[in-house]
Order: structure tokens, then sequence, then C-alpha cells
């Protein structure tokens, strides 16, 4: 921290290092920041109060916040909360030292009922799990040991067997989780030209493994040819989509595979700077990717002459981030690096052009990158004998919800649904929401389809639901998701997205009309056609593909034309 106190591009870093200390960011202490960085106090306070895992009023010691998402509730989360509000019980007038609350999506859909107790991750909970977790938060608290936020130090301190996370990978393939040799893909790399790297990643059919699929060649190739002081590779692992956990598993299991494909960019784009984009949900994982960052570069692949190469300066660091969804889209992230708040910018200039610090950038998912590093190593035709002629490779599958075996799965792009959820064992799945909130709700008759971007494309969650799921009440969850979430810069998102939830709302509690209907989809209409980022783009899509693949299940819940709209005695309980 010491290098960054009077760096106001590192302002998230400052502020996470004060909240760790005092629990909260107070007014005073937020003009104090502003003073030391010579910044204006609105451009710190605009920052303090947009990401979620800042409070600006004082809390207690400790808190713990439990997912709100499909997967989280089906699999018990809203009962292990109550055992968990039981358990944290103080007498009536006693100040409490610890505080629950919900939170968007931990990246654990594997792993629910699953929480977050300030940095540490806590998963597979039962309700007897409660009270000893909270003896054991309060046992270090007394001894001064209890770690806070961003909980990179302190994590290691708890004992409780349901601390940490162990990876369900289920289906291993070629590409991922395979023996690799350490720097391989990087020396090999290193006996080519820059330009001959950014060939093979091209010739290799790469595409971003994010969700939206660009060419990495030609990122890389656009990036490279920029003008700029400076080159700059960001490592995207602000892994936020509802039942998305992949870049986790790569993470903890195969971080040097996600650094040699930075270092491979790095070389690539004549970059000197490489940064990891961490999300403060995955804040656990902070030490451990230190450690391997050191290593690397005690053997030699980071730091002066990377992997003996002459001129090839190149190193990286991880970003913490704070808790925005937003922070996923690659403007807002650049903008959250800069100390900014993470409101996505408006485009053109992308970021290949002016990116960090106004400098060309590329930024890339984890998978992307660990991608690069197999295909440098093996070579572009290895890579491209997977998948299909618009898919090449393999692709990380993340499936939860109602099946046998929950994890991560390694398949060729062009396997289909159907297959897909063999493998998981679930047979009798009734819908299944491909590619997280942003994406859609596909029905049995289209399970027939295949992973791959000229078809279904994905960003990797799959979240399965059974005969026994009400499918709507999974809309609702992702509509309230997108209205928590929005960074409110635009007035089709800020507001559309809270009009959408409570539309579903209303056809759930059966009060719409087939007018409502119709104004609901319209209303969805505009707001993907009119928002500015991809938040309040894909914010429809849950809604849409269940209007168009499941009408039934909207229709069976209207009322007839000529019926009162509102239930009386149903409103003034509400109200009461």
């Amino acid at each position: 921290m010491a290098t960054a106190v009077h760096d106001k591009t590192r302002l998230l870093d400052i502020l996470a290092a004060v909240h760790a200390r005092l629990g909260h960011l107070s007014t005073e202490t937020l003009l104090a920041v502003a003073s030391s960085l010579a910044m204006p106090y609105v451009e710190v306070l605009d920052s303090a109060s947009f990401y979620a895992f800042f409070s600006r009023d004082p809390q207690t010691a400790c808190r713990i916040r439990f997912s709100r998402t499909p997967i989280s509730l089906m699999k018990g989360a809203a009962e292990v909360m109550q055992a968990f509000e039981r358990a944290i019980a103080v007498p009536s007038g006693e100040h409490n030292d610890i505080a629950l609350s919900w939170t968007s999506d931990i990246g654990m859909a594997d792993h629910e009922p699953a929480c977050l107790i300030d940095g540490m991750v806590f998963t597979d909970l039962v309700p007897a799990d409660a009270a000893p977790i909270v003896r054991e938060i309060r046992s270090l608290r007394a001894a001064g040991a209890l770690p806070m936020f961003p909980g990179s130090a302190g994590a290691t301190a708890y004992t409780s067997p349901k601390a940490g996370c162990v990876s369900q990978i289920v289906r291993r393939g070629p590409v991922f989780f395979t023996s690799s040799q350490t720097g391989a893909g990087l020396r090999r790399a290193l006996g080519m030209t820059p330009d001959e790297v950014v060939d093979e990643i091209a010739r290799s059919g790469l595409r971003g493994r994010g969700g939206a699929g660009f060419p990495t060649g030609l990122k890389w190739r656009t990036t490279r040819r920029a003008q700029g002081a400076a080159h700059y590779i960001i490592c995207n692992a602000d892994e936020g989509e509802p039942g998305t956990f992949k870049d986790r598993v790569l993470l903890s299991d195969s971080p040097d595979l996600v650094f040699e494909g930075m270092t491979i960019a790095g070389y690539a784009l004549a970059a000197k700077t490489g940064i990891v984009y961490l999300r403060a949900e995955y804040a656990y994982l902070f030490s451990d990717l230190e450690r391997v960052l050191a290593e690397r570069r005690r053997l030699g692949l980071l730091g002066q002459r990377a992997g003996g190469c002459e001129g090839f300066d190149f190193d990286i660091r991880i970003q913490l981030g704070a808790g925005a969804y937003v922070c996923g889209e690659e403007s807002a992230l650049i903008e959250s690096l800069e100390g900014k708040r993470g409101a996505p910018r408006d485009r053109p200039p992308y970021p290949a052009d002016y990116g960090y610090l106004g400098q060309p950038t590329a930024v890339n998912n984890v998978e992307t990158l660990a991608c690069a590093a197999r295909i440098l190593e093996n070579g572009a035709d290895w890579f491209s004998q997977y998948g299909t002629a618009e898919s090449k490779g393999t692709k990380l599958m993340c499936v939860s919800g109602d099946c046998a075996t929950p994890g991560i799965y390694e398949v060729p792009f062009g396997t289909t649904l159907n297959e897909l959820l063999d493998l998981a064992g679930a047979a009798d799945a009734e819908a299944v929401q491909v590619s997280g909130a942003a994406g859609q709700c596909v029905a049995p008759k289209d399970f027939g389809r295949s992973l791959a971007y000229e078809d279904l494309s994905t960003g990797g969650s799959t979240m399965v639901f059974g005969p026994q799921r009400d499918i709507l009440q999974a809309v609702l969850l992702f509509a309230e998701f997108f209205a928590d979430e929005s960074c409110g810069w635009c007035v089709p998102c800020r507001v559309g997205t809270v009009l959408l939830k409570e539309n579903v709302q209303r056809v759930l509690n059966g009060r719409a009309t087939q007018a409502d209907l119709a104004a609901l989809e319209k209303l969805a209409g505009s707001v993907g056609k009119l928002s500015r980022c991809g938040l309040g783009q894909t914010a429809p899509n849950p809604i849409l593909s269940t209007l168009r693949n499941f009408p039934h299940l909207y229709e069976s819940r209207l009322i007839a034309a000529g019926e009162p709209r509102i239930d009386v005695q149903a409103a003034l309980q509400e109200t009461s």
C-alpha cells in the first residue's frame, strides 16, 4: 500500500485499506483522503458510495453476506440465513457485533448455500453450521484476529471446515487442468516475433471466453498497432454473472496458466504492465495469487528480462474490486482501475485505442488468457482441431442447480445442451438458464441446440431447473438483480430495470392482464435497445426468453380483462 498512498488511480486500494482499519468510510475520512490525493471531495465520495462493499456508516465488527440467487435459494440459503439470525441474536438493548445481509451472486453456485464473512468464503452450509461459525467469529474478535475486508491478510485465521472452497472439476479436457510445464508457452512465444505471436493466436480461432466472443487475435493486433506511451494487458476476473464460477476455479487451480497467458500477451502487445482485476468476492484468493506471482518472479518469468528475453520487462499486479457487477464490462472495469466509480464509458473510442490511463489496452477474460498460454505451448493447429468452424477449442461450463453433479465441465464447442445435461445428471430438467442472468432461458424443445457462438453463445453459466421449480420466481430474482446492480447512468436502465421487476412481480401476484403482458414485452424491448451498456441491454433477456419459450407460465397467472386488477384485502395486508 505504501506505493499507492499518493496515487489517485489507486483510490480503490486506499479506500479498501481505510475501510479495513476503521470499518466504514466517514465524511471526515473521505475529506482526509481527498486532501492527501489533491482530489475534489466529490470525486472521492463518488467512488466510495458506488461500491457495495464500502459502508459509509459505522457498522458492526463483522458482516455476513449470503448470495440471493435462484440456485442459492433452491439449495436452502434462506433456512441457513435464519439459523445464523438465531445464532447471532443478543439480548434486547445490547449491541450486536455481527450483521447479516443478502448480496448478489458470490460465485459459489456449485457450493450453495454459501456466504462471505468479510473477506472469507464459507461453502456447503447447513443450518447446523451457524452456531459454531458464529462462536469462532466472536472468539477471533476477542483475540483481535478477526479478518476484515479485503480479507487477504487474515482469511486463514478461520479453522472451520466450511471455510474456503474446494474446486469441483467434474470433466477435464485437453486444454484446461492438464499437466503443463510452467513457462513452456512463454518460452515458445519468446522464440517468435510479437507479430508472429499475434498471428498464432489469430490462426487458432480463439475468441473471448467472457461471452461476447470477440476474436482475440484481432483485439491483440489492434492494441499492438495503436499509438501510445504505454500498452497494457488487463485480466478481467470480475466474474459476477450469476451461476458462473469457472474463472474462480482457474485462478485457484491453474493460476500459473492465467499469468502465463498474460505474460505472452504482454510480449505480443509490447506492454510492461499487466493487471488482474479480481472481484471483491474472491478476496480470499488474493494471498495465494500473490505467492504464485512471487514464485514466477523468482523463476525469472516476470520482472526485468522476463523469460530471459532482453528488453522484455513485464510484471503483473492484482487490483481488488469492491463489489459492483457492472465492472465486468470492460470500460467500467477500466474506470474502476483508475480509481473512479465503475460506470461504463461511451464508445468509441474502444480500450484498444484509449483504455487504462488513456493508453492502448487489451482486456481479456481469465479463461481466454489461459487458452492463449496453451495455444502458444501446443500450437494453433492443436487448439483449432476442437470445436466448430466458428467456435474453436473447448469451453468451461459451470453447471449448477437441479443436477446430480454440479461443477466444472470442459467440453468442445458444438456440444449440445442435452449432452451437457446428461453428463451432469439432469435428465428431468424443465428449463436451463444459459449464460447467467444476462442469458436466456431454454425450454426442453431446444435442448438439442449447440453450445457455440453461432448457436447458444454462453459465458459458461448453466443453471438447471427441475419440474418442481417455479421458473417465474427465478425470472423475478434476475429482474431484482439487474435493478440492484444498475449503475444508474442512463434512464432506460435505471428506471427500466425497476419497472421490469415491478411488472414481473405483478404477474406473480396474479394482478396482470393480457394487455399488461404485452406492455411488459414492449418495455423489455425498449430497455434492451435504449440502454447504454451491456447490463441494461441484456437485463430483459430472462423475461423475453421465458415469454417466448414458456408463455403458459405467464398466461396461467393472468386475470380476465373484466376482473378487478387489485385484490383489496391483499393490498391492505401489504400496507399494514
